[in-house]
């Protein structure tokens, strides 16, 4: 831009200053307004990503296929029979509650998986988990019938029998009795007891998850800045009204694609008036140091101000709604806008102290920085339009508001703040600008500018083949707060490869198709394991199911009693434990 049209507009604000002032905070008015209604982000991670993208069609097309249900509810708890009980209360709470979720189902309770579970075990799993059982079929047999704490204390009878007649080893007894006063000794310490059957029975301290997962499809509001916090919330608040941690010493956590996306919505409001007040700190303190006159800092933040609602509201009239990365241009103004008032506000000090009155001093200062401002303004500008032609919208739309915004910035640098400063009036400048402790610096960059030039190309020059080893990091989770709960909690279950949270999607047209492909990625050494829906079906089935039928002839009846014995009294109690007692003691 020519310096001439520059200088004549500097001129003619400072000569009409109040009439300038006027227009514009008038517009500045009009667009604060404007903002304000008409303010939203767009909270939908998948409106970032143009659908005509290859792998965005495939996405799209994938997910109107398979819904996902977007938010997982992970349960807890230090037994088997805890974690699914917990998880049982929990999902019926939320199925109960249609106001925020779609469809709850909790996943290993599915009725296939508990009826056909077992034959997903090996064979040589089954055999000897129906050879556990046949054994221990007294003592099913007895806490079927009688399951109380006589019929416990009975159970171990039966035990103690088998070791005196040399059935048993005296060694079997030890994991179900260490598990036993491990679990009294927490009682009368009042620390939190637990005790699992299941892994008295199975001998293993794995018999069972510890860990249940319930999928749920939230109900998502679009028009909030989290779009399922409501639902996330909501499952906060049935594990407290069921007393989760009390009842069952459970923990539900929530993770998922949805509470992730929100966590990076949060983040914008995290701390944010802490953040607000530190960055105005920074700013007023930098003015200060470069401008010291209250009368100049007032008539630069005026300015930035009026430039940030104007810039806000041609944004908003331009996109309709900002985004997860075009939000980051109210920063962006702030530290750059307030550059080109600064520039000219310095400039003008100078000239102040050169010529003396006000109104020469201004356009002096349009004569010199005028130029230079507008250029800055042009690059930096077109440095952000060079995002639009991307097919991310997300930086796309940013390029489409901030650029704009830095010629608004620049526009109202030599129209407005011109302006403000002919009506304030600073005081004159009695010394003139710099720092005369720099001068030698000056001197001999001027001196010697250019072996500093060659110097510092020579050196460019030698470092660049570094850049070949240049790391560059292509996991979004990255971008995202580790600390999280619903990252964290991601990170965590992703350390188990039999979860498949790291697992990738591959549609087929058919299962030969996916067979072909799961083989051919299963020989990859970054490949843990591959799936495909012939992986449901399991192996050696008439083996499994024979070893099971047995095992349901053997201990079925037993299960089943026709006359469970009535309810022990408190003496029956005492007698059962010091029959047990007594036996214990002379073993």
């Amino acid at each position: 831009m020519p310096r001439y049209p520059i200088v004549s507009l500097v001129d003619l604000c400072t000569r009409f200053a109040w009439p300038v002032i006027a227009v514009i905070l008038a517009l500045a008015a009009f667009s604060a307004i404007y903002a304000t209604q008409h303010f939203a982000i767009a909270t939908d991670i998948k409106t970032l990503f143009p659908r005509d993208l290859p792998w965005t069609e495939r996405a799209f097309r994938e997910s109107a296929t398979f819904p996902e249900e977007g938010m997982v509810v992970v349960v807890d708890a230090p037994t088997p029979e805890l974690a699914s009980q917990a998880a049982a209360q929990l999902t019926l709470a939320l199925a109960a509650d249609h106001r925020h979720f779609k469809r709850v189902e909790a996943l290993q309770s599915s009725p296939f998986f508990v009826r056909e579970g077992l034959l997903y075990l090996s064979a040589p799993e089954v055999g000897a988990m129906t050879a556990r059982l046949d054994r221990a079929k007294p003592l099913i047999g007895e806490l079927a019938a009688d399951p109380s704490l006589r019929g416990t204390l009975g159970a171990l009878d039966y035990g103690l029998i088998g070791v005196a007649n040399g059935v048993l080893p005296l060694d079997a007894l030890a994991p179900p009795m260490n598990r036993a006063s491990a679990t009294l000794d927490d009682v009368l310490a009042r620390r939190p007891a637990h005790f699992s059957w299941q892994e008295m029975a199975s001998g293993s301290a794995a018999a069972g998850p510890l860990r249940q997962f319930i999928a749920v499809q939230p109900v998502l509001d679009y028009h909030a800045l989290e779009p399922g916090g409501a639902a996330a919330r909501a499952v906060a608040a049935a594990a407290r009204r069921l007393d989760l941690a009390g009842g069952y010493q459970a923990r539900a956590r929530v993770t998922g694609l949805v509470p992730m996306n929100d966590s990076q919505f949060a983040a914008l409001k995290e701390h944010a008036g802490l953040n607000a007040a530190l960055t105005c700190g920074a700013v007023l303190l930098i003015l200060w140091l470069a401008l010291r006159s209250w009368r100049i800092m007032l008539a630069v933040v005026i300015n930035l101000l009026c430039g940030l609602v104007m810039s806000a509201a041609l944004g908003l009239f331009l996109v309709g709604r900002l985004n997860l990365i075009s939000v980051a241009f109210f920063v962006l103004f702030v530290g750059l806008g307030v550059d080109f008032g600064i520039q000219f506000a310095v400039r003008y000090r100078n000239e102040r102290h050169e010529v003396g009155a006000l109104r020469p001093a201004l356009v002096a200062a349009a004569r010199k920085a005028g130029g230079p401002l507008a250029l800055a303004a042009a690059a930096t500008a077109l440095g952000f339009c060079a995002f639009v032609p991307t097919a991310y919208r997300g930086l796309s739309e940013l390029g489409e508001i901030a650029g704009p915004g830095m010629i608004i910035a620049f526009l109202t640098s030599i129209t407005l703040l011109p302006a403000l400063l002919a009506v304030l009036n600073p005081a004159g400048e009695q010394r003139a600008m710099g720092f005369a402790v720099l001068a030698p610096v000056d001197r001999f960059v001027g001196r010697y500018r250019i072996p500093l030039v060659a110097a510092t190309l020579g050196a460019v020059v030698l470092a660049a083949p570094l850049l070949y080893w240049l790391p560059f990091d292509f996991n979004p989770l990255h971008l995202q707060n580790p600390k999280a709960p619903a990252v964290a909690t991601f990170l965590a279950l992703r350390r188990d490869p039999q979860l498949g949270a790291n697992a990738i999607d591959i549609v087929e047209p058919n299962l030969p198709a996916a067979e072909r492909a799961a083989q051919h990625l299963a020989r990859l050494p970054e490949v843990a394991q591959t799936r495909t829906l012939a992986s449901f079906i399991p192996l050696d089935q008439q083996k499994k199911l024979a070893d099971l039928k047995l095992l349901a002839a053997a201990i079925g009846p037993m299960l089943n009693p026709p006359q469970p014995k009535p309810a022990p009294n408190d003496a029956e109690n005492v007698a059962a434990m010091r029959m047990t007692a007594a036996e214990l003691t002379r073993i």
